[in-house]
């Protein structure tokens, strides 16, 4: 089946974005961050990256998502070719929490945390193309359709402000670690992105924890959108990729998938 015919082939097709790699390899100046990586995700799958760290995982991660130029083989997000439209594939998707590349800052509240992104979603997130006549909305309309977007990817990701110890006002540093991947993940659906890309999801989680981590991902592929996620330990009911160390040395991986 064609990206296309996967995509849905028309404008008003499935809003994820299909997944697919052939061969696909990074390789640095220690060698392979992975190898021979085959990915075959339909929009509103979640696959799972499965992997100890250190494997390559998140550079895998990273560069299904336009963030890292692969070495070889070839991958399509959402028809887009990679590394050709690296560009392209980092406008139609989004990094939750990604340590050292998305982290919350500490220091800022959840509301700053949310109006900020609103700000850059509102100034860098459309082209100029896509302005029309009345475009141009009055400021009032313009935080109204902001706060819109704020509350519906609050929902989305299930991130009750008004249960946090002072609500809005919450530090990123007093969020508990499950809070805290749910304001990322709320964080990267402002933009209503077709691939969600989220790093290390079961760290420092407890096994409760872990499992709603997980249905949080399956609400949010429910809703459309394709998500790929970095752990220690896949669950059943997701694609996984699975990266094993090679007997050349933890530096060099090879990966594979496989449907549960």
């Amino acid at each position: 089946m064609d990206s296309r015919e996967r995509e849905g082939g028309r404008p008003d097709g499935p809003h994820g974005a299909a997944v697919i790699a052939e061969d696909f390899g990074l390789k640095g100046a220690r060698g392979w961050a992975f190898r021979h990586v085959r990915v075959d995700a339909a929009p509103g799958d979640v696959v799972a990256i499965e992997g100890p760290s250190g494997s390559g995982r998140t550079c895998l991660l990273l560069a299904l998502t336009g963030r890292v130029r692969p070495t070889e083989g070839r991958a399509e997000v959402a028809g887009l070719s990679l590394p050709r439209a690296m560009a392209a594939v980092r406008r139609v998707s989004a990094l939750g929490h990604v340590p050292g590349v998305s982290d919350l800052d500490p220091a800022l509240t959840v509301a700053e945390h949310l109006r900020e992104r609103a700000l850059l979603q509102r100034r860098f997130g459309g082209s100029l193309g896509s302005l029309r006549p009345g475009s141009l909305r009055p400021g009032s309309r313009r935080a109204t359709e902001a706060r819109g977007h704020i509350d519906a990817a609050l929902t989305a990701a299930g991130l009750d402000t008004s249960a946090l110890p002072k609500g809005e006002r919450t530090s990123a540093r007093d969020l508990e670690r499950l809070e805290a991947l749910r304001l990322s993940v709320a964080l990267a659906l402002i933009g209503r992105p077709r691939l969600l890309a989220v790093d290390d999801l079961d760290l420092k989680l407890s096994d409760a924890d872990r499992a709603e981590a997980w249905r949080l991902l399956r609400s949010v592929a429910e809703d459309g959108t394709t998500v790929l996620a970095v752990c220690d330990q896949a669950p059943e009911d997701a694609d996984t990729v699975i990266i094993r160390t090679n007997e050349e040395g933890a530096a060099d991986a090879l990966a594979e998938t496989g449907r549960a």
